[in-house]
Parts: C-alpha cells; structure tokens; sequence
C-alpha cells in the first residue's frame, strides 16, 4: 500500500495477492500488497488462484496485463486499513487484515520522493466480485500459474519475488509482520507495531 506524503517520503503502493485454493477442504487463506485467497482441494489437486485486476488508467491501460490490486494509503490512515478498503473498492471484496510480508524502498520513484512499497496479506471474508466502474476493467480469480506466466510478470523480478513470498506464507509457513495495537510518548493516538508474532509467541 503506498502510505501519505511528506516533505521528502512518501509511502507507496501495496499490492494485494489473493490466494485461493478450491476443493473439497475451504480453508481461508487471503493474501493482499498482498491478498490471500481460500484454499480448496479437489481430488488431491490443489488450484491456487489470486485475485486479479486489469485497469481502466494508468501505464497498464488496454494492455491485457493483470495485476494485483493495489493502491495508496491516505494521510492518516494505517496501511492495514488502507489495504483493506483498496481491495473492496477495487474488487467488492471484503478482507481481514492478516500482515506485513514483505516491504520495497525505492527513491525518486513516487512524487519524486522516497517511498516505500508494502506486500500485505489479507484474508477474504466475500468472494463474490464486484468491480469498481470507474477504474477497474476486468477483476477476477485467476490459477496463480496463468498470473505468472505472463511475459510483465515473467520479466519484472519484484512481482516474482512477491508470488514466491505469498507461496512460502501457504507452503511453507513464512512469517510476515502482524500489526499490534500499541501508543507511544509522542502521541496518545493508538498506532500500530507491524511485528513477527509467530515467533515471538513462540
């Protein structure tokens, strides 16, 4: 998600990897700037899908690429809520913030300043698409094989490493930063603490 701009930082895009698995068992895994989609198994097969968007504006416009859904966050908003209402604005999709599972920090790239760009998981909580009119062409769940193997993706080495983390959070039980509600000694304004729970409850 990309996060609101100051004098010399602003925080950019996230990207919302929906990963969803279809089949006898429905477990819910959602990925978002990075979404997570449920996971199902038929007949001991496994389909991974993603949710998907083809844009309406922008550098990808009439391209035929699809993207994961993505967006900037407002000035005062945190980026787990950011995450979420991008996704239900782009797609109708309603989410459940789950965590942080990778970070990118670029320069002179969004305004023209320092930006920093969040892949988040999200877990759906509807799946029933409903895309935005006047910005989203297309949105769909997509076999996250048919997402890679297009050329864009296949040539840009952030969106591999982007699929290869949504993987290992399913596959292999990567661990990203969950977000705990905590305050601070310059604000009395509840903010968040995006942190590694998995290990530290250990």
């Amino acid at each position: 998600m990309e996060v609101g701009e100051s004098r010399n930082f602003s925080c950019q895009n996230g990207i919302v990897l929906i990963l969803n698995r279809i089949g006898i068992v429905d477990i819910q895994i959602f990925f978002r700037n990075g979404i997570f989609l449920p996971k199902t198994e038929l007949c001991s097969m496994i389909v991974i899908t993603v949710l998907v968007v083809q844009e309406k504006s922008g550098k990808f416009r009439g391209t035929g690429l699809w993207k994961f859904p993505t967006g900037v966050v407002d000035e005062g908003e945190d980026i787990c809520k950011g995450a979420m209402r991008e996704v239900k604005e782009e797609t109708g999709i309603d989410t459940e913030f789950v965590e942080v599972l990778a970070f990118r920090q670029s320069h002179k790239s969004f305004f023209d300043k320092s930006d920093l760009f969040f892949v988040c998981m999200l877990r759906p909580l509807s799946f029933d698409i409903q895309k935005q009119e006047l910005e989203i062409e297309a949105a769909e769940w997509m076999p996250i094989e048919v997402y890679a193997a297009q050329p864009f993706v296949q040539s840009h080495g952030l969106l591999k490493y982007i699929i290869d983390v949504g993987l290992a959070k399913v596959d292999k039980g990567y661990a990203g930063f969950s977000p705990v509600p905590t305050t601070s000694t310059f604000s009395n304004e509840k903010s968040f603490l995006y942190l590694n729970s998995q290990d530290l409850d250990k």
